[in-house]
């Protein structure tokens, strides 16, 4: 329900800005109708906000009947009847009159007002809504400070088409009618400033006002005790309001801001006078309050006079003092004392004594507290009673500790100097003497002295005595040279022991002693006295560890020994060892020699051959010696053995073998042992006879042939070979002269071979004891060279002599190889 007309004015007392409009809230006859759409009032100021209503004559041939009308906010969205709410607000209902008066408004009677009625018709109720939107303001006189001046301007928040004038006021005497502003000079005084609209002078602004003074309070007092907490609170009262500031002391030391300072466990240096000062545009006021902190005496200070070394019976003063609050009083005590000796702020000595010196207490109370301090009091004088104290007996076990003290009464403490053995030098300046483990050069006289700058005296003397076991256990051998078999020596065992030691010597490995005596004496010393020996040392204390001294009897070689390796036969080729050895110290140096031959084959115990030969066999002697002497050399033989060498054949006569005539056949070949000879004629099995010479008495020509000479020994065999042919008498007399000479050609030229042949195999020889074993390798064949006879051709054309090359053949199914060398004589019928 809707509808609009405003015309009618609002009642009010005061300042009142009015929204004017003819406002009508109606559908089918019902309506509600305002006057003002919206009020803004003064706080404190009445207001009257007009209404009318009305509804229909009739509603369904029913004559309504209003039974309940009333004005209403909505406070939290629950509608609030106003009539009920306070005596303020007053109901002006008269007919179809609803106006609603306010008065003395206040800020919170800010709100939309609605009015409402009830008639006897269901559904017969109507409110007028929107409402009446009411503004409760309040005039305000507003500051604005410069440096010199202040504006002060009245102010509200109603917004007014035409501004009213002002009426301004100072300590509540009009001073000129204005716009809203008003200048006046800033000073700290009492003036009060206020504004009112004119017309409306009832309803005045707040004044506003430089601070003023409203209260100062300590609590819980401005005499308090050092430790506790205090809270000092100023209040002025001042509009606009003022700002809080705290200061201490002349100096105004800034402490903090706020209307409210609070001192936590105060202390003395927190006495003084506090200022709070209240400041805002129109000016600046401040007010102080002296705080009184009493607090227990403070340490107390206490002095001695004379200040210096106080020496005994001079006049020494002592003084205490103390910051308090009361003041303090005082009493003076020796330490564990009861009876105060003063209660005055100094304790006087007449005449000091060495009694007098100990601990003096200074005692300072007040009625807060109480406190003491002490001080010391050394009466100097010289040393006295100088004695010196053992910690254990005069005879001490080296190692142990003891410590000797050196006792004296004395102030200032005497200092100490420790002497042994009237040596003036002092050995220490403590007052004890320590040795945490005492050695034998401790021992000595001892005697202390205690000084101090009043004077010195000495105590009697004490004396040590260390006992240890025996130590630097040594052993010496005299003569300290070479210890040569045959001579004296003497082996000394020493130590350095207290009580003095006793000593025993050992062989190495030997169980019982061999004396006990500080020397071991050898009149005649040989080669089994060589060894370690051993030599104890001991006393009452200990025994010592065992020392050691090794003797080693120097002799020349005694008779070598020689040997032979391998033992058995020596055979060509193998490796031989000879060997020499000799007991003898020191070690012996050996030459090895061969039978009157005087180089040195060796200068080593050993003789070696690689690969022995036969040339090597012999007699052969070493010499050992050393520096002391030489003994006769020893000697040993050697005999290789060796199969038989190439056989040498040969025939006698050696000139011209006639028919029937006696031919003797030699065999000889090198062996060892001695070789066996057998002849053989070939294509024969039986031998032709044993032995070296194989003689055939009556030469024939079934005689002719080869003829086979073998060597024979247990290392071996050997073969060579010859043709024999017998030459006809025809041919006699002309075969003698040419065949000759060829055969002296030939017998030349063989001799020439075997020299040459001589002369290499001594070139390879390899010397003794460096040869190499060539018992593996095989012997090259050898041609024989020789001519055993002459044989004569048919022709004068044809050679007159022949050498042939020895054939190979097997025998008796022997495995070795034959060199043959043949020689064969030939005639033609």
């Amino acid at each position: 329900m809707k509808g609009a007309a405003m015309s009618l004015t609002a009642a009010v007392s005061g300042f009142v800005a009015l929204l004017i409009v003819s406002v009508v809230q109606g559908q089918n006859g019902w309506s509600v109708t305002y006057t003002s759409a919206q009020i803004c009032a003064l706080k404190g100021s009445t207001v009257d906000m007009l209404c009318s209503y009305s509804y229909p004559s009739t509603v369904h041939n029913i004559t309504p009947t209003v039974q309940d009308r009333f004005w209403f906010v909505k406070n939290n969205e629950k509608p609030v009847h106003l009539k009920a709410h306070s005596h303020r607000f007053e109901y002006r209902f008269h007919e179809n009159d609803c106006t609603l008066r306010i008065t003395g408004l206040r800020e919170r009677d800010s709100a939309e007002y609605k009015f409402r009625f009830k008639t006897n018709q269901d559904g017969g109720s109507f409110t007028g809504s929107p409402g009446v939107a009411l503004t409760v303001t309040d005039l305000q006189v507003k500051v604005r400070r410069s440096s010199t001046q202040t504006e002060l301007q009245c102010h509200t928040s109603c917004h007014v088409t035409d501004p009213p004038s002002y009426v301004w006021y100072n300590k509540g005497q009009k001073l000129k009618e204005e716009t809203s502003s008003l200048r006046v000079s800033v000073r700290d005084d009492d003036s009060s400033y206020s504004c009112a609209v004119k017309g409306h002078e009832d309803h005045r602004a707040a004044p506003v006002f430089s601070p003023k003074l409203y209260y100062m309070l300590v609590s819980p007092s401005a005499e308090t005790v050092e430790g506790s907490s205090i809270t000092l609170n100023c209040g002025f009262t001042a509009n606009p309001a003022a700002n809080y500031t705290w200061y201490k002391g002349n100096s105004q030391r800034y402490l903090s801001e706020g209307t409210v300072l609070g001192l936590e466990s105060i202390q003395p240096s927190d006495s003084g006078e506090y200022y709070c000062t209240a400041e805002n545009e129109l000016g600046r006021t401040s007010e102080s309050i002296f705080i009184n902190v009493k607090y227990a005496p403070k340490v107390a200070t206490v002095s001695v006079s004379p200040s210096a070394e106080i020496v005994e019976g001079s006049s020494v003063t002592l003084t205490c003092s103390s910051e308090a609050n009361p003041a303090a009083k005082y009493t003076w005590y020796k330490k564990n004392k009861r009876k105060p000796l003063s209660v005055d702020t100094q304790l006087v000595f007449s005449s000091i004594q060495p009694s007098d010196s100990g601990q003096y207490h200074c005692r300072a109370y007040n009625q807060v507290g109480e406190t003491s301090e002490s001080i010391s009091i050394h009466v100097r004088y010289p040393p006295k009673l100088v004695s010196v104290s053992a910690s254990s007996s005069n005879e001490i076990k080296e190692g142990r500790s003891v410590t000797l003290t050196c006792n004296s009464d004395a102030n200032p403490a005497a200092e100490h100097f420790w002497y042994k053995d009237g040596d003036p030098n002092p050995l220490s300046n403590e007052r004890q003497l320590s040795f945490s483990s005492v050695q034998s050069s401790d021992s000595g006289e001892y005697f202390c002295a205690a000084e101090n700058n009043l004077g010195r005296r000495t105590s009697e003397s004490i004396f040590i005595v260390v006992i240890y076991g025996p130590k630097f256990l040594s052993v010496s051998v005299s003569p300290s040279g070479e210890i040569q078999e045959g001579s004296s020596v003497t082996l000394t065992c020493s130590s350095d022991a207290n009580p003095a030691a006793n000593y025993t010597w050992y062989k190495e490995d030997g169980q019982a002693p061999l004396i006990v005596e500080p020397q071991l004496v050898f009149t005649s010393i040989q080669p089994s006295d060589s060894g370690e020996y051993y030599c104890t040392a001991v006393n009452k204390v200990m025994t010592s560890a065992t020392e050691s001294v090794s003797v080693d009897v120097m002799y020349a070689p005694k008779l070598p020994s020689v040997s032979v390796s391998p033992s058995a036969e020596i055979v060509e080729g193998s490796s031989v060892t000879l060997t020499c050895s000799s007991d003898a110290n020191p070690a012996a140096n050996y030459t090895w020699y061969k039978e009157d031959d005087q180089t040195p084959l060796s200068k080593e115990s050993q003789l070696i051959f690689s690969s022995i030969q036969p040339s090597d066999s012999g007699e052969y002697y070493c010499k050992a010696e050393n520096h002391l002497g030489m003994p006769t050399p020893q000697y040993i033989s050697i005999d290789v053995t060796y199969a038989p060498k190439l056989p040498s054949v040969s025939v006698s006569p050696s000139a011209e073998i006639v028919e029937g005539s006696s031919v003797t056949l030699t065999c000889s070949s090198d062996a060892n042992p001695a070789a066996n000879y057998t002849w053989y004629k070939e294509d024969e099995d039986s031998p032709k006879t044993s032995g070296q010479n194989f003689t055939i008495t009556d030469f024939r020509p079934e005689h002719s042939g080869r003829y086979y000479c073998e060597a024979q020994n247990t290392r071996g065999r050997h073969n060579s070979t010859l043709q024999l042919t017998v030459v006809s008498t025809a041919w006699k007399l002309a075969a003698v002269s040419v065949p000759a000479v060829l055969l002296a050609l030939i017998l030349s030229y063989s001799v020439i071979l075997w020299i040459i042949k001589k002369r290499s195999s001594k070139q390879k020889q390899p010397e003794p004891g460096e040869r190499t074993d060539t018992s593996e390798q095989v012997q090259p064949e050898e041609d024989s060279a020789t001519c055993a006879s002459v044989y004569f051709c048919n022709h004068r054309v044809d050679p007159v002599c022949s050498i042939r090359t020895a054939a190979q053949t097997k025998r008796h199914k022997k495995t070795e190889e034959e060199e043959e060398g043949m020689v064969e004589r030939a005639a033609h019928a």
